[in-house]
């Protein structure tokens, strides 16, 4: 099977667990029987794998989030990475292209897509799988995952079969009605768009050619901020006259909001969280290093992450994101394909972070034009690689880098540095790459690394 996961989202809905560059599918909810969560990404991509040892697995994702990404999913994860932010028909027809020029995929095989932050039981990737294996066999252009409703929710959109078996050619869609219409639609059979599909892969090309005048990978690469930003929905699948909808009866929720996140929590807390007596229906996420103590609160949120805290009775905590988006602070905590970093401290010419580096991982070879830094190893150890002298560090050592010398730093085993940036301009993109001196005598590489893995 091959399959691909959309990884999208801007992190606003579930703040301040989520960021501009930790999407709530990169947040650790489930908790393991060793003790150790798992985020929405990790878990479905064990589904996939479980439904289908053989799947091939593709995500179709953003910049900003191909850091956490591998360092969730490991350094082999297959991406498909936007340039730019656009709907998901964009992501889709890249997508495509990449598995058709770039993996080899021929034009009659089927390819599922779906989201890659859907709650659901494992049943539900065998049922993807089924998709595609009708999508193969000719059953339909494009098939969809219709999920048999639990209530009359105004939260999703519909779809009406023509008919009432399993399979179903498809009547009409409706788009997020307010409950007495959903209640309707129920009654008359109606099943809630799950956002999967599947299709032979010539169809998304097809599609792309048609609207977007290419399905080269390269040329749709090349243009892709040009490219209009429109949904898969509205560019092809309501306009598709051969499309049929196949009924899942089993688990499935959208984890879109704190709300709905906490219905899946299989524990009150997680973090260093107490609970009176008195609190009840009540859920607290705590990422700090600090207490969080709850008294008496009914129906509450809690969430405390160095980006902030909420608190929010369950029933608004729905209607987050405008607030949020009146927030401009820089993201405080982010995984990287290295590791992690955590800001502590923000001064007016200063900078204080926790960087944490997985055993085997570096940081580039770069420089800052506009800051001074000083690494202090506080645990693990590794090696730095400074102005082309290599020595090996360890707890307790101190490393000064002025203004404009080359360095790197690579864990030998977990290492944790405490990095103190200290300038006039401090900024992500100050940040130039380099070759290191044994492939390329110490070269200024062509480009900053501008929005770069990097901390």
């Amino acid at each position: 099977m091959h399959i691909v996961l959309l990884s999208g989202g801007s992190g606003k809905r579930l703040w301040p667990l989520s960021n501009e560059i930790r999407s709530k599918q990169f947040i650790p909810i489930f908790r393991q029987e060793d003790g150790t969560y798992l985020s929405m990404a990790q878990r479905v991509y064990r589904q996939v794998l479980r439904a289908d040892a053989e799947a091939k697995i593709l995500i179709a994702t953003s910049r900003a989030q191909v850091a956490a990404l591998r360092h969730q999913l490991g350094e082999k994860v297959a991406l498909s990475v936007e340039p730019c932010r656009r709907d998901t028909f964009p992501a889709i027809a890249l997508a495509g292209a990449y598995l058709h020029d770039k993996k080899g995929v021929g034009d009659d095989e089927a390819v599922a897509i779906c989201p890659v932050d859907p709650y659901v039981e494992d049943g539900y990737f065998a049922a993807v799988r089924e998709l595609t294996e009708l999508a193969a066999a000719g059953e339909a252009s494009l098939l969809l995952m219709g999920v048999e409703p639990t209530y009359p929710s105004a939260k999703y959109g519909y779809i009406l079969p023509r008919e009432k078996g399993r399979i179903s050619r498809v009547e009409a869609f409706r788009e997020k009605p307010d409950e007495s219409e959903a209640a309707r639609y129920i009654s008359q059979g109606a099943l809630w768009n799950s956002g999967v599909f599947a299709c032979r892969l010539g169809y998304v090309l097809g599609k792309a050619r048609e609207a977007l005048g290419t399905s080269d990978y390269a040329a749709l690469f090349a243009r892709y901020e040009a490219l209009p930003s429109i949904s898969f929905d509205y560019a092809v699948v309501e306009k598709e006259r051969s499309i049929s909808v196949v009924r899942y009866a089993g688990d499935w929720k959208d984890l879109g909001t704190w709300n709905t996140l906490t219905e899946i929590m299989e524990v009150p807390s997680i973090g260093d969280v107490t609970m009176d007596e008195d609190c009840g229906g009540t859920q607290v996420v705590n990422e700090m290093d600090v207490p969080v103590l709850c008294m008496g609160l009914k129906d509450t949120v809690v969430a405390a992450s160095p980006e902030g805290i909420l608190v929010a009775d369950k029933r608004c905590s729905s209607y987050i994101k405008p607030y949020v988006e009146r927030f401009t602070r820089a993201a405080m905590f982010a995984e990287k394909s290295w590791g992690s970093f955590r800001i502590l401290d923000v001064g007016e010419e200063s900078l204080v972070i926790k960087v944490t580096l997985r055993a085997g991982h570096a940081m580039n070879y770069h420089s800052h034009a506009h800051r001074a830094e000083v690494w202090t190893v506080v645990g693990g150890h590794g090696e730095v690689l400074v102005d082309g002298v290599r020595r090996a560090v360890r707890v307790g050592d101190v490393v000064r880098l002025p203004v404009g010398c080359k360095h790197k730093v690579e864990a030998a085993e977990d290492m944790t540095l405490i990095e103190v940036q200290m300038g006039t301009d401090i900024s992500r993109e100050d940040k130039i790459k380099w070759s290191e001196p044994e492939s390329g005598a110490g070269g200024r590489a062509a480009e900053k690394a501008k929005g770069s893995d990097e901390a």
